[in-house]
């Protein structure tokens, strides 16, 4: 596999001590992977474009990239033969927003794919945000792109875990209590060079986000505070929570 230009390896594993760009102002990206069909939602529309406060999932997603001025251009990731994107109004967007119909069979494949077809540079930085997280506000946004624009690695925002955590046996019953010192829960966007990214989602096709992908190549993402707030919308149930929330925001 090639190294991109910039990186280096050292005995087969990244050093994020020898990383050097060519520039630390890079352009910067968004891409939502909406290839999936949301099968744990239920009903007849994939879970991205189902409605919420008056607009499809995913449309408060893209919103929220795109009013960010720093970002450059929105791709949206979608399946091959998506019947429902046209069906809705994404002029408000302009040609900040680029649909690519080359999603994948996984989250994985389907931001791979993306990266391919959007013919960004190594060093650009990419935000890589999933369409079920309607709710993201800008001062987490803005933070988020603060701490890591000149970071060498990236990272996600993440929320530490503040529930109990129990490991279950195979019968259903409590195994043992989990501590939850220093375990954070995973949230997007997360933010990498677009040429990292690529390397690490080459090789590593099963993960479920990026930074687990970019940890593959011995690196170590940075964990940038967010909230609740920016929740993933699961079942069907979630909604009206959003709709709450998107109300706060907007």
């Amino acid at each position: 596999m090639p190294v991109m230009p910039g990186h280096t390896k050292t005995n087969g594993r990244w050093n994020p001590g020898v990383f050097h760009y060519n520039s630390p102002m890079s352009d910067l990206f968004a891409l939502v992977p909406a290839a999936g069909s949301g099968s744990r939602f239920g009903g007849e529309l994939p879970k991205q474009y189902m409605p919420l406060a008056g607009k499809p999932m995913i449309h408060h997603a893209i919103a929220a990239l795109c009013a960010n001025t720093g970002i450059g251009a929105t791709f949206v990731v979608l399946a091959p033969d998506d019947a429902h994107w046209n069906h809705f109004d994404w002029s408000p967007f302009g040609a900040r927003l680029q649909p690519l119909f080359c999603g994948g069979r996984t989250r994985a494949e389907s931001v791979l794919n993306g990266l391919l077809a959007s013919g960004l540079e190594p060093d650009d930085w990419v935000l890589v945000h999933d369409a079920a997280r309607p709710c993201l506000s800008q001062a987490q946004l803005a933070r988020l792109i603060g701490e890591l624009r000149d970071d060498e690695v990236g990272g996600i925002l993440a929320v530490p875990v503040a529930d109990t955590l129990k490991r279950a046996d195979a019968a259903g019953r409590i195994a043992r209590t989990e501590s939850r010192a220093g375990l954070w829960q995973a949230q997007t966007p997360q933010m990498f060079r677009a040429g990292v990214l690529l390397q690490a989602l080459q090789q590593a096709k099963d993960v479920t986000d990026e930074a687990s992908a970019v940890e593959t190549l011995g690196l170590k993402p940075k964990l940038v505070e967010s909230g609740p707030a920016n929740f993933k919308v699961t079942y069907p149930q979630d909604i009206k929570l959003a709709e709450l929330l998107l109300k706060e925001i907007m």
